[in-house]
């Protein structure tokens, strides 16, 4: 079976990091199972942003789950999508919503779901969690996989 990549523009080339989310380029590809219902994971455990208004570092565990329906996303786009937020000033929500919104608008899945596990600022974490609706009958739901965030004492 043979992947049709003819359009896409950054794999297999050398590609700068995106100045900022809405620059980067998010490609999909066919996926070859277009009618077999399955679950694809995703998980950038050292993503990062800038808070908008003190300019520091926020970090964050990201796990995406989606069930593919005819598109599947090209993960190197992915990966230079969500490095293009290490400059990007946005609160936590905002940046998980986003994400989860920009991947169910390329690839229109039979169901995504994003969870934000970010790490605490202030002494407080904060985990944003946003799903395109009730997952199809049938789809297994791994966990996670990520604890809830436990500081000392």
């Amino acid at each position: 079976m043979t992947t049709d990549v003819s359009g896409l523009s950054q794999l297999g080339a050398r590609t700068p990091i995106p100045a900022s989310p809405e620059q980067a380029a998010l490609e999909r590809v066919p996926n070859p199972h277009p009618d077999a219902l399955y679950l694809a994971r995703f998980t950038a455990p050292e993503f990062t942003s800038l808070c908008p208004v003190t300019g520091q570092p926020d970090f964050a565990h990201l796990v995406i789950d989606y069930a593919p329906k005819d598109w599947l996303v090209e993960s190197k786009s992915l990966k230079l999508y969500l490095t293009s937020f290490r400059n990007h000033g946005a609160f936590h929500e905002d940046c998980t919503v986003s994400i989860g919104l920009r991947l169910n608008a390329l690839l229109q899945p039979r169901w995504l779901r994003i969870g934000g596990y970010w790490y605490p600022r202030g002494g407080i974490p904060i985990d944003v969690f946003w799903q395109s609706g009730l997952p199809p009958e049938g789809l297994w739901l791994p966990d996670p996989g990520v604890p809830t965030y436990r500081g000392r004492g």
